[in-house]
């Protein structure tokens, strides 16, 4: 907008001789303002006004106006070689990552007998301890099969090892642990977690593996409460129930058996690193990624909330810890925003979905909590998949005094709970006469798919016709593109799973590459005024990039959308 000078009309002048004083004072009056309008134009305040300020999250422009933004922040992943990720500051990654790749699709020389890397007396001295706690012998399994066994194409890629579990279920049990009175958990010597003693050789990471799970007891927090135990206790038998695979005698033996192999597979994973890189390479690069994509997820997702977000109306998020909440509430987000978590959290898994409320936009905080009243509004006899804090539901009352339900939801791997839950939400808010006048805000991970296989993953536009069909649009419209993607993940080698890993020239193809994150409303109540999305934490998103990233925290991009009210 230009302000110069007026011209006034000549006879303008010629009438003033005419008028009173109090004339000259309403000129002046005019003149006054239009002089501080100019200033404040200049010092930002009459831009933020207009809505032109660089931070889009500022949506005072108008009352009628509320900025939204839902971002599922990810569960802080132990492995920080699970995932592909990008990193352009070291190109060493990504020439680890496909050598890793290159020994396990194409071994050659390199698939050598399990006893050559796991060597006699690495079992022996395990053999000592397994028979020292009273379990089954194991020898016969090492000597008529596992020791012969080739690294890779007869352990590593063995399909039926993969459906008995026998690696990959010590793994999930003792890969890290939450120890009481400790903010850093104990991780086991391996290459695929935060462990950051020396991996350098294999008789190093044997003397701390060994120690680690007979030696070293642990108090940890169970539904039960405290518990003191070591970590080959917490191991757990694998039923043949549960995974057919297995049969009758290694039901029986699966303690021991699947120590045996959980111990091989560490080994030849230490065995790959220090193949394909050096120890001195590959060692200070996994430190910095464990600072970065762990240890330092949280102050850095904190950090893109407050900094890049910090303005927003309503924030919604999912798989929250609660040590991201505690901080949040004692932190600059806490003076800022009331954090509401939901009441039915779970301390065990940890990931809950949470509420963010400015202060100013809604100055009385929550009114109630309904997230129970949504879960009762399922219909009877239907088992809709949802866990102890994926769903939170709250009301409150803007400083305009008009009352909102607002919802943050973490929908199931396969999406499969995100119609139940809004078809829950909707009949709660259409039939209890408290919530009649209310405007809804949902923001959500719907775990949706471009292309969803059939009966067993939502498909992205059967949830749109879903919520138009209750009179309700998002932040995408009525009908989402089902390549506007939320999510850009794939699996290394570097996992136990090696069934879902992707090759480094697939992980668009076989990834997941999805649109998964929505914020719903009613069609009635506002207008999209803009919508973005973000894997950056610069308020961009760059299409065709694996994230999380050492700057980007999570494997969801922040989802952000300006409403106006109509």
């Amino acid at each position: 907008m230009f302000h110069g000078h007026r011209r006034i009309p000549y006879n303008l002048y010629k009438q003033q001789e005419k008028r009173p004083i109090g004339s000259f004072k309403i000129i002046l009056f005019l003149a006054a303002t239009t002089l501080y309008a100019t200033f404040l134009y200049s010092k930002g305040g009459a831009k933020k006004y207009l809505g032109v300020e660089k931070d889009p999250m500022l949506a005072l422009a108008s009352k009628r106006r509320i900025s939204v933004a839902t971002w599922n922040i990810a569960a802080i992943n132990n492995n920080p070689f699970e995932y592909w990720i990008t990193y352009d500051e070291n190109p060493e990654y990504q020439r680890i990552m496909q050598k890793i790749e290159e020994f396990i699709e194409n071994p050659g020389s390199n698939d050598i007998p399990v006893k050559n890397v796991f060597t006699e007396e690495m079992f022996s001295s395990l053999e000592g301890r397994m028979n020292a706690i009273g379990w089954p012998n194991v020898r016969s399994y090492w000597e008529n099969d596992f020791r012969n066994r080739l690294i890779v194409s007869g352990f590593m890629k063995d399909e039926g090892l993969g459906s008995k579990r026998l690696a990959s279920m010590p793994d999930r049990i003792t890969n890290t642990i939450n120890v009481v009175g400790s903010e850093e958990p104990i991780c086991r010597p391996t290459v695929i977690n935060m462990y950051d003693g020396d991996l350098s050789t294999t008789a190093k990471w044997w003397n701390a593996w060994e120690k680690f799970m007979f030696d070293d007891a642990l108090t940890i927090k169970s539904r039960d409460g405290e518990m003191t135990k070591k970590p080959y206790e917490m191991l757990q038998g694998i039923k043949k129930a549960k995974y057919p695979a297995i049969s009758e005698q290694e039901e029986k033996d699966s303690l021991p058996l699947q120590t045996m192999c959980g111990a091989i597979f560490d080994s030849i994973l230490v065995h790959m690193m220090n193949t394909v890189s050096n120890p001195n390479v590959w060692q200070p690069l996994k430190k910095k990624m464990v600072e970065s994509l762990n240890k330092k997820k949280v102050p850095h997702t904190l950090e893109i909330l407050n900094n890049i977000y910090g303005n927003s109306d309503i924030i919604t998020l999912q798989e929250v810890s609660s040590s991201l909440i505690d901080q949040a509430k004692h932190g600059p987000l806490g003076k800022k925003f009331w954090i509401a978590a939901p009441r039915n959290m779970d301390p065990v898994r940890d990931q809950n979905s949470v509420i963010l409320l400015n202060k100013k936009t809604f100055p009385e905080g929550v009114v109630s909590e309904i997230t129970e009243r949504v879960e009762a509004a399922f219909p009877s006899g239907v088992d809709v998949p949802v866990a102890k804090g994926d769903i939170n539901a709250i009301t409150a009352n803007d400083s305009d005094g008009i009352p909102y339900v607002i919802v943050s939801f973490h929908g199931d791997t396969n999406g499969l709970a995100t119609i139940p839950v809004n078809n829950a939400v909707v009949h709660l808010m259409t039939t209890s006469q408290d919530l009649l006048k209310h405007k809804l805000i949902f923001g959500l991970d719907a775990n949706t798919y471009e292309k969803a296989k059939p009966g067993k993953q939502q498909d992205v536009l059967e949830w749109g016709k879903s919520y138009v069909g209750h009179g309700q649009t998002s932040c995408w419209g009525d009908l989402p593109q089902p390549q506007n993607y939320t999510t850009f993940n794939a699996r290394t080698y570097l996992q136990p799973q090696l069934n879902k890993a992707c090759k480094s020239t697939e992980k668009r193809e076989k990834g997941d590459v999805n649109p998964k994150d929505f914020i719903v409303f009613k069609k009635e109540d506002f207008d999209v005024v803009r919508t973005w999305k973000d894997n950056t934490g610069e308020r961009r998103y760059v299409e065709d990039m694996a994230f999380p990233t050492l700057k980007f925290p999570s494997d969801h991009g922040i989802l952000a959308t300006i409403l106006e009210r109509k």
